[in-house]
């Protein structure tokens, strides 16, 4: 029995061995997904953020300036967090005006943090149709009946928790330019004194 044993656990530990292999290239793979400027881009601002935060509110106009200021892009990514009661639906509502452009979705992010203290589980539709009303839209009674939006919601948020992101907003300034380091993580509460520094850094 002992032999047995003995003669098993090399194949045993190259199991495992592989096993780890293969959790770390997924860690890794995610990484390099999420955490790398855009296509045509050598530094961007990466942020995961839940429209019911309002730490998410308070940031993300400083984010949308920086993007600006910078003239880089600002690569949002929803993360709704389970504690909160509407921001799930109102990210696959961002992901309907999301099909019709990308700067619309992200205009009915920021609608949404600027009504955020007004906006609960019964009334979110409201505002949502308010919004597209605004831009001449259609909003349907069933926004995605096929839940395909949602998939993308959840896709986004996997992307959160392969890189192990647990807090929101959690913010990225990422770079190619620093291959050894390609993104540094930016403190939400310190973001009016580190973001523009750290862009600095990683264009140089």
């Amino acid at each position: 029995m002992k032999n047995i044993l003995r003669n098993r656990f090399p194949f045993l530990s190259l199991i495992a061995l592989v096993l780890g292999a293969g959790w770390c290239a997924a860690a890794d793979q995610a990484v390099n997904e999420v955490l790398r400027p855009p296509k045509g881009a050598q530094v961007a601002i990466v942020v995961f953020e839940d429209l019911q935060c309002p730490q998410c509110r308070r940031v993300s106009p400083i984010l949308e300036q920086a993007s600006k200021t910078y003239k880089i892009p600002l690569v949002r990514h929803d993360f709704p967090l389970p504690m909160h009661n509407w921001s799930y639906d109102a990210a696959v509502m961002a992901r309907y005006f999301d099909a019709t452009s990308k700067a619309l979705g992200n205009e009915f992010r920021d609608y949404i943090f600027s009504n955020q203290f007004e906006i609960n589980p019964q009334n979110l539709r409201t505002y949502a149709e308010k919004f597209a009303a605004a831009h001449k839209i259609g909003f349907p009674f069933v926004v995605d009946p096929q839940g395909k939006l949602a998939a993308e919601v959840n896709a986004d948020r996997d992307l959160g928790k392969a890189i192990n992101l647990d807090h929101t907003p959690t913010v990225y300034v990422v770079s190619s330019r620093h291959p050894d380091k390609p993104y540094v993580e930016v403190d939400a509460r310190q973001i009016d004194s580190q973001l523009y520094a750290l862009i600095d850094a990683m264009m140089k």
